[in-house]
């Protein structure tokens, strides 16, 4: 019988995989035809039933507090925002890529502690930035001085950020207290009322173009949206946050594999360097101090050898 210990490993890791598996169900969608906006509002539209349903199975209620509204409403937005950035930088560079930018929200969390909660910023985290934007600088420009769009980069940025702000806000008093099933339920419901009005102004929803398609909403609705969420909370009741966020790099990784081996995405050695750096610099910033005892304890596993005395 498993511990808990692995057991919380397996849901972390369960949890980066299938949210990495974002472009795997995109991708084929926007082949298609379809524009990011209506990917995501059937993604959104999709994955509400499936939440709602786990409300009712756990025996929570549905209603909320008139100062609840307006948090989780701004959330929503947030979280709309985040999501539609990254649908949109599939359409102008490799999703492992833009997986791996992605995937500076924690570097981008310590800033905004920093900046607005006056967390001070430790040496090890100014290290971290500037070893991950050696790593953004190395994926920018590849090794025939091709670069990436301006507004790919740009997009895939500000969704990180939002991510970030997401992430700082859903630790606010006023938003602790909501079970996060339903928090999500919330998040996704007014996140979904956004694409809903971008749709109505822009060039109308676009239907998939056979039950296969459909398929693949169902799949992006189902594995990075419900499957991911239920993951993630139960890798934290088992292991806590910071063990959660580092198995978080399988999400670039994840994204990579499929991106390589179902799209035909050319990984060169300037690009895994650059991925490198970026995961390195975040699971070190993520892990904090917990490294140091780390390598005290490793040290201890060579011990010195007592010199010779000369006769």
């Amino acid at each position: 019988m498993m511990n808990e210990k692995t057991k919380g490993v397996l849901y972390g890791a369960v949890a980066a995989a299938t949210y990495g598996m974002n472009p795997l169900f995109a991708l084929p969608l926007y082949e298609e035809g379809m524009s990011p906006d209506s990917v995501l509002f059937f993604r959104y539209l999709l994955a509400l039933p499936l939440l709602g349903c786990m409300i009712r199975a756990r025996g929570r209620s549905f209603r909320l507090n008139r100062r609840e509204i307006v948090p989780l409403a701004a959330l929503g937005g947030v979280m709309a925002f985040s999501s539609l950035g990254l649908f949109l930088s599939f359409t102008y560079m490799a999703a492992g890529i833009a997986s791996t930018l992605l995937f500076v929200y924690p570097i981008l969390v310590a800033l905004i502690m920093a900046l607005f909660f006056h967390e001070r910023i430790t040496l090890l985290t100014s290290g971290c930035i500037a070893l991950a934007l050696t790593g953004i600088g190395l994926l920018y420009r590849s090794g025939d001085g091709a670069t990436l769009d301006p507004a790919g980069v740009a997009l895939v940025l500000l969704s990180s950020l939002a991510y970030a702000l997401y992430l700082v806000a859903v630790n606010l008093p006023r938003l602790k207290e909501i079970p996060t099933v339903k928090l999500t339920f919330y998040v996704l419901l007014f996140g979904w009322v956004l694409f809903v009005a971008r749709i109505g102004f822009g060039g109308g929803l676009q239907l998939p173009a056979n039950p296969v398609r459909w398929l693949n909403l169902g799949a992006l609705a189902l594995l990075p949206t419900v499957v991911s969420l239920v993951a993630t909370t139960r890798a934290i009741q088992y292991i806590g946050s910071t063990p959660t966020a580092i198995l978080g790099a399988l999400e670039p990784l994840t994204a990579v594999f499929f991106g390589v081996a179902v799209f035909g995405e050319r990984l060169t050695l300037r690009t895994t360097a650059g991925m490198a750096l970026i995961l390195a610099a975040v699971t070190i910033i993520v892990a904090g101090g917990r490294i140091a005892p780390f390598l005290v304890r490793f040290r201890k596993l060579f011990p010195r050898l007592p010199r010779r005395r000369s006769a």
